[in-house]
């Protein structure tokens, strides 16, 4: 019988995160979360309140606790990560940060990208920026994610894992509203922005990269890995999914060369080569197979 492990989850009460947290119980193992006390975690978990942007705030909050594994799922700037490694260095083995498909967001690639694409080791840190402004930092999303990696990746006596996410779908408690921007729109017959060349991406369902990310606690690879199923979807393929949940509803794309457009609609391609991860042992979905069930979860009784 595998021995329990003490895994801390820093964030993690929703989304994917919290599927994590269910799938680490139901494993046996002991769990403890750390935020900043705005969300009560499950039951069955320890709970940690700390601010993670401060060293003495979360040296306290740990005391002398130890960790077979730790479970990032909010480091979103180099600041944070340096933070973390300070603090984490010599209380964990393993030290998985839940990172982004974003942080190809300069590779003008039409092929899927690889995890040596990007390399945290020549990416350039720079703690000065103002990652402490909401705005900036949104804007910033994908280099505040490649920034962090290169925080951890500096240091290689530190045992990193960047899990590089697809975009996910599925689940009752999407709480990011895209899938319900292309319902609306198509329910009501308005016009749906998209670039005028509008590339593919790989996705991911929310219940396999909580899969994954349990895999990955139990994994001693190191550094990158991209984590998505099988296959590229397009906007096109989104919305013929959405629109079979919705007969009455028109699918009107208006394609802009300048501004906003709709989300999951790109200007870049952002397919992600997931052979690094097949490799070590994860075996993937297809993404057309479970997309018409994420859309059935997502859009619920919205879809009639």
């Amino acid at each position: 019988m595998r021995k329990g492990r003490e895994v801390l989850v820093i964030g993690g009460n929703r989304y994917f995160g919290k599927r994590l947290i269910a799938r680490l119980l139901a494993a046996g193992d002991r769990v403890t979360v750390l935020n900043r006390g705005s969300a009560a975690p499950p039951p069955g978990v320890v709970h940690l309140v700390a601010d993670r942007d401060d060293d003495k705030s979360l040296t306290a909050a740990l005391g002398s606790r130890t960790f077979d594994v730790v479970v990032d799922q909010v480091c979103y700037t180099p600041r944070q990560a340096e933070i973390a490694r300070r603090v984490f260095t010599g209380r964990t083995r393993r030290y998985v940060l839940t990172s982004t498909v974003e942080v190809y967001e300069y590779e003008d690639s039409i092929a899927p990208v690889r995890e040596p694409d990007v390399d945290p080791l020549d990416v350039l840190v720079d703690l000065e920026l103002p990652w402490e402004d909401p705005e900036f930092l949104e804007a910033h999303y994908g280099e505040g994610k490649r920034q962090a990696e290169a925080v951890f990746a500096a240091d290689p006596d530190f045992p990193y894992a960047a899990v590089r996410v697809a975009h996910v779908l599925g689940g009752d408690d999407d709480f990011t509203g895209r899938m319900t921007h292309y319902a609306n729109r198509i329910r009501a017959g308005e016009p749906i922005a998209v670039p005028v060349v509008n590339h593919p991406a790989t996705y991911i369902h929310v219940e396999e990269i909580a899969d994954f990310l349990f895999w990955a606690v139990g994994e001693d690879f190191t550094g990158p890995v991209n984590a998505a199923s099988h296959g590229l979807l397009t906007t096109e393929d989104l919305c013929d999914a959405i629109a079979a949940h919705l007969p009455d509803g028109r699918t009107v794309f208006r394609p802009v060369e300048v501004g906003e457009v709709s989300p999951f609609a790109f200007t870049r391609a952002y397919g992600m080569d997931n052979s690094r991860a097949t490799r070590l042992g994860f075996r993937f979905t297809r993404a057309r197979e479970w997309l018409p069930k994420a859309v059935a979860e997502t859009l619920g009784k919205d879809a009639g």
